[in-house]
């Protein structure tokens, strides 16, 4: 299994959504601003090895990656990005924070609306021979990917515009880890 899931991301054609690496403790605050760190959790000490490995470890694993990876204006999903796949690689997409609002109250539209953004977003195939990256948020359990660790990935495979998507693994930066050895 291990080595067939890794021979299918070499050969490309999936998207990996990632979870930023492990982030201070606390919450963000309520008067939230991308353009100041200080207003939001940013990654610890951990976060930021956790993120230098994981990059490594796909390189390593010579995984094909498009760039530029995809992130969420949060501080902590920019420097994930930035530490695994170095700063010019990295284009913020503000779309991405609709998933961290998911976490919050919203309605059962709004949700809706999210989620159908989301699936339009990964149906999307990445360059032939490639996997496409997305460093953003974590979602809430039974919803969209659902829980995902620090540095957590799920395999996506886009089945095409309007087409859907599948979910082929779930991997934590251990399992990740792992395929290496």
């Amino acid at each position: 299994m291990r080595r067939s899931l890794l021979d299918l991301l070499r050969d490309g054609g999936y998207v990996l959504y990632t979870r930023h690496g492990e982030a201070t403790v606390g919450e963000d605050l309520p008067n939230l601003n991308f353009q100041y760190c200080f207003t939001q959790r940013n990654l610890s000490e951990v976060g930021r090895r956790q993120a230098i490995y994981y990059g490594e470890i796909l390189r390593s694993l010579q995984i094909p990656i498009s760039y530029p990876i995809l992130t969420s204006p949060f501080c902590r999903t920019i420097e994930t990005a930035q530490l695994a796949f170095r700063r010019a690689n990295v284009r913020i997409d503000p779309f991405w924070v609709e998933i961290y609002k998911l976490s919050g109250n919203l309605s059962d539209w709004k949700q809706k609306r999210i989620l159908d953004s989301l699936q339009s977003e990964l149906e999307i195939k990445p360059p032939q021979g490639s996997n496409k990256v997305i460093i953003a948020h974590s979602f809430p359990k039974g919803i969209g990917l659902g829980e995902i660790p620090n540095i957590g990935t799920v395999i996506v495979k886009p089945l095409g515009q309007g087409k859907g998507y599948e979910i082929i693994n779930k991997l934590s930066l251990a399992d990740l880890d792992n395929l290496l050895r």
